[in-house]
């Protein structure tokens, strides 16, 4: 609730702006300034004590913490730019939320009115840039021209941005009417207020297609869960469990949704996603019926449409999500169910099992596949990396949150690390589905100033300089991340894939590496570098018990490449499919 202020000045329209966000719940929002929106940051000013404004050093990192904020909460992450190259820079954090389905509000301010389509300095029509027609930036792109309506307005972007398949929207500001002084209502005598929060609407399960549901599962002899994507939370995932429980149905988390159902579950078969399990993919194209639970089932979820054949699946499939118009676009599903996940799961949870169940063999032996795969292949070189992961899963909290970019570096935590869950009281994983590279170290920064949790992120070296510089945001708000960094002087996926489509033709992969301890020293963070697994453990404990950030740096050797072999194999197989 918004706070009596008792400035004398007069209410501007970019203070009113500033009103709508607390009056949201919006506590920090993300940004670098611009004169485009001078009057909002004098808002922010106004209103310091109640909502906070966070300088970033480049509107990608800016908008990655907007999606980091938004996954999180489940409530609309904020983010500030200006006009042209501002809001191209903040496109991928746009990007990067719609296709993680996390709620987001993009604020763009703009060139004035009276310079509009004249190609102004920096102009660019947002609509064409970022609108629903991209079909991969926003939900809704609106510009605000009565300052009169900015309460409507905003109140509108947060409920498109949690309301159905949660995603960003777009809101565009001229400069002019930011500035705008705020009149008295000529009928009602009253300034513009605030509207009230407003909470996302969720779409209710059908009773006859549960039903249907029911029927599905009891005809069913090797049924599958496939859980993930946006709109979940503590409640939902805790009655997901339940109906997993009742119903002893394994359940595979989406493609970087792993917090989604307990990883040390009984009913966990693993992460459904690259790099996938073998045996866990054989049991998916096995089942006779698949009930997916919230993803979307895009590319890297369905093995490249291969584990689900598109569009019309060998299983039998029942697929529940918050959009309609995700429902039958890709996949012709048995059974469609249009439901948020919060009434999805609570539907399900009530579903009356029988007394027995023939597939409990079935469920046992998918956790067992799982548990399998924890076992680590033996990879050559001095670091270790299951046993650098076993080693965070030995000391971070059960509540840390794990952040991530893009590479084959993710793998590691994504195959050995366990998440306990959203049932267990908080979201604790970020990584970009979209496979944003340098995502996680501005994602994990903006996870400790919003939570204030034990923040753990790990990242290759090709991908932490694309948004390292956001270390210095971290120092000067006093937020503090522990970042391995593997160093193996490549862009490590892109290697990998050149030697198996073109063995021994190195092409713009290689890299040469700045000194990343020295570097992250500079920022203000601490910074250690390690060339040996029992070397980690100490520099960890070290990390958790300092006060600023740390980055470990470790020397990675380039053959390993993945979690399950080494560079050199990749060749010699692409060389022998050559002869």
């Amino acid at each position: 609730m918004l706070a009596m202020n008792t400035s004398s000045a007069p209410l501007i329209a970019g203070h009113l702006l500033v009103q709508c966000l607390i009056e949201q719940g919006v506590t920090h929002a993300f940004g670098v300034p611009g004169e485009s929106y001078l009057a909002v940051l004098d808002g922010f000013h106004r209103y310091r004590d109640q909502i906070r404004f966070i300088t970033n050093r480049q509107e990608g990192g800016a908008a990655f913490m907007a999606d980091a904020q938004g996954r999180l909460s489940g409530r609309p992450g904020v983010c500030f730019v200006t006009r042209g190259p501002g809001a191209t820079n903040a496109s991928i954090g746009v990007h990067t939320a719609f296709q993680d389905s996390t709620p987001m509000v993009l604020f763009v301010g703009d060139v004035a009115s009276d310079m509009r389509d004249r190609e102004a300095f920096q102009e660019v029509d947002f609509q064409s840039f970022f609108g629903p027609s991209t079909k991969g930036f926003a939900k809704r792109v609106e510009r605000i021209d009565d300052a009169r309506r900015i309460p409507e307005y905003v109140a509108r972007a947060f409920a498109t941005a949690m309301n159905g398949r949660p995603g960003p929207v777009v809101l565009v500001l001229p400069e002019d009417m930011l500035v705008q002084t705020m009149t008295p209502d000529a009928i009602t005598g009253k300034l513009p207020q605030a509207l009230p929060r407003v909470e996302a609407v969720q779409a209710w399960s059908d009773p006859a297609a549960l039903q249907t549901l029911r029927e599905m599962l009891l005809q069913a002899e090797r049924p599958f869960v496939i859980a993930g994507g946006g709109g979940w939370t503590v409640a939902a995932a805790q009655a997901l469990q339940h109906f997993a429980e009742r119903w002893m149905l394994p359940v595979g988390n989406a493609f970087r949704f792993q917090d989604t159902f307990d990883n040390h579950h009984a009913l966990y078969a693993g992460d459904v996603g690259i790099g996938i399990n073998p045996k866990l993919a054989a049991r998916i194209r096995d089942s006779d019926l698949i009930l997916a639970i919230g993803p979307r089932l895009g590319e890297m979820t369905t093995g490249g449409y291969t584990l689900l054949e598109a569009p019309r699946p060998k299983q039998k499939l029942v697929h529940i999500h918050s959009s309609a118009e995700e429902l039958n676009r890709v996949y012709q599903a048995d059974l469609a169910i249009n439901a948020g996940m919060s009434a999805a799961a609570h539907s399900l949870e009530a579903l009356q099992a029988p007394a027995a169940l023939p597939w409990q063999d079935w469920a046992q032996a998918c956790h067992a596949d799982y548990l399998a795969n924890m076992t680590p292949q033996n990879l050559p070189g001095n670091i270790d990396m299951p046993a650098i992961v076993a080693t965070l899963q030995k000391h971070l909290p059960a509540d840390a949150v794990l952040t991530n970019g893009a590479g084959n570096f993710a793998s590691w935590v994504h195959r050995f690390y366990k998440h306990y869950g959203l049932a267990r009281g908080c979201k604790t994983q970020l990584g970009p589905t979209n496979g944003a590279m340098g995502y996680g170290v501005p994602a994990g920064i903006g996870a400790a100033i919003c939570t204030g949790r034990v923040v753990f992120t790990i990242a290759g070296d090709g991908d932490f300089l694309m948004n390292g510089q956001e270390l210095a945001t971290a120092v000067q708000y006093g937020a503090k991340t522990i970042i391995v960094l593997l160093n193996n002087g490549m862009f490590g996926t892109i290697r990998m894939h050149q030697e198996r489509e073109y063995p021994q033709r190195v092409s713009g992969s290689q890299l040469s590496n700045p000194d990343f301890a020295a570097l992250a020293r500079a920022y203000g963070y601490a910074g250690v570098r390690i060339t040996r697994t029992e070397e980690f453990e100490a520099e960890l404990l070290a990390a958790l018990a300092r006060p600023q950030g740390t980055l470990i740096e470790v020397m990675l050797e380039p053959e390993v490449i993945t979690t399950r072999g080494t560079l050199s194999a990749i060749t010699q197989a692409a060389l022998a499919r050559q002869q």
